[in-house]
């Protein structure tokens, strides 16, 4: 069986889709695993790279000793790699490919709908898993229709008079990942400035009230072979006067989130635990999550609420599996096995049998 590992993209999280791509590509290797690694541009080219490359090889482009791939939808699609002047292209043989890909159009259901078109097994959210993942308005919503306790939340344009909850308020890109392009503000008309100065709330923003009171907890699940929830960790902060865990505080010390400081288990009051693990199984069902994903909860000692998901977490979450311990390998293998044994999608033509356009008629009498 041969796998590959596909990580980069273009989006502002590039870097750390990197990093999580090399470490799944160097545990896959050095356990004997056949498997392709598969860089992608910040230009949106796709290229094999070598399986022991490093992150410094990246820091000028597309690493020495890799060949350019591309990538085919339709019958026979798939990945390519050039042949020579005398041979066709050649296809990369992948049963499945685990992606790496944190934010931009490698979890926004982007990439994942090529792949559904080219016939790919990936792991990962579905096409609607992601796109609702992305989506920080629909994904709120969706956990407080069912039932789940959140902030209030409103959508922000240069059109808004006021907002349903005093400030300060607390501006999120719609559709952005991580905590990049996060804004603190003491009020509306600083708010609506930022629409036009912060270029990550360009295609929409959300905006919450700012609670200082409020501190992140996060818990990962998986959903193969059972759906299984992590230990539950409260992030800390680098610098401890910033108003919000950044993504500094997050994925910056060489190994991504695993070198984030952190509490691990958290230290949660009487009954939190359980109510973060219930939550994320009602989740787990309501937003389809599928392969690994990571929750994030705002945490007090006496409140608990939903704040996002992310559908394709750094370093893939391996670091909260501590309960029991669950080693890396492990669950790559069982993402790699849901990706063949559960394929996110595949298309279906039932129901195109002819019957509509044998009575159709000709078209110049309907545009009559």
């Amino acid at each position: 069986m041969t796998s590959g590992v596909l990580f980069g993209g273009p989006t502002p999280e590039h870097d750390i889709s990197i990093l999580t791509g090399l470490q799944a590509l160097r545990e896959l290797a050095s356990n004997g695993t056949d498997v392709v690694g598969i860089y992608w541009t910040k230009t949106g080219s796709f290229h094999r790279v070598p399986n022991d490359v490093e992150a410094e090889s990246f820091l000028d482009g597309v690493p020495k000793s890799s060949s350019e791939l591309t990538l085919r939808v339709g019958d026979g699609g798939g990945f390519f790699a050039a042949g020579s002047k005398l041979a066709k292209d050649r296809p990369l043989e992948m049963d499945a490919i685990v992606l790496c890909t944190h934010g931009g159009p490698g979890e926004d259901g982007s990439l994942q709908a090529v792949l559904d078109l080219a016939g790919v097994n990936y792991s990962g959210p579905s096409v609607a898993g992601a796109a609702l993942g992305m989506d920080k308005w629909a994904f709120a919503s969706v956990v407080s229709a069912a039932g789940l306790a959140t902030l209030p939340r409103s959508l922000l344009d240069s059109s808004t008079v006021s907002l349903p909850f005093e400030g300060p308020y607390i501006l999120k890109p719609r559709f952005g990942g991580s905590s990049i392009g996060i804004d603190v503000v003491g009020d509306l008309a600083t708010a609506k400035a930022r629409l036009t100065t912060n270029a990550h709330l360009a295609r929409g923003c959300v905006v919450e009230p700012f609670r200082a009171d409020l501190t992140d907890v996060q818990v990962a699940l998986r959903t193969y072979p059972t759906l299984s929830v992590s230990a539950i960790e409260k992030p800390l902060r680098r610098n401890q006067n910033a108003e919000i865990l950044d993504y500094r505080d997050k994925y910056v010390g060489g190994e991504g989130m695993v070198s984030a400081p952190r509490e691990l288990p958290a230290q949660l009051s009487a009954g939190q635990r359980e109510l973060v693990e219930a939550g994320a199984r009602v989740i787990a069902n309501v937003a389809s999550v599928r392969g690994v994903a990571r929750l994030d909860f705002l945490w007090s000692p006496t409140e608990l609420f939903v704040n996002e998901i992310n559908t394709i977490p750094g370093s893939l979450s391996k670091y909260l599996f501590v309960e029991p311990p669950l080693p890396f390998l492990t669950l790559l293998n069982d993402l790699i096995a849901e990706a063949i044994e559960r394929p996110a999608h595949r298309y279906s033509v039932a129901g195109a049998d002819g019957l509509v356009l044998r009575s159709a008629g000709s078209i110049a009498a309907k545009l009559a």
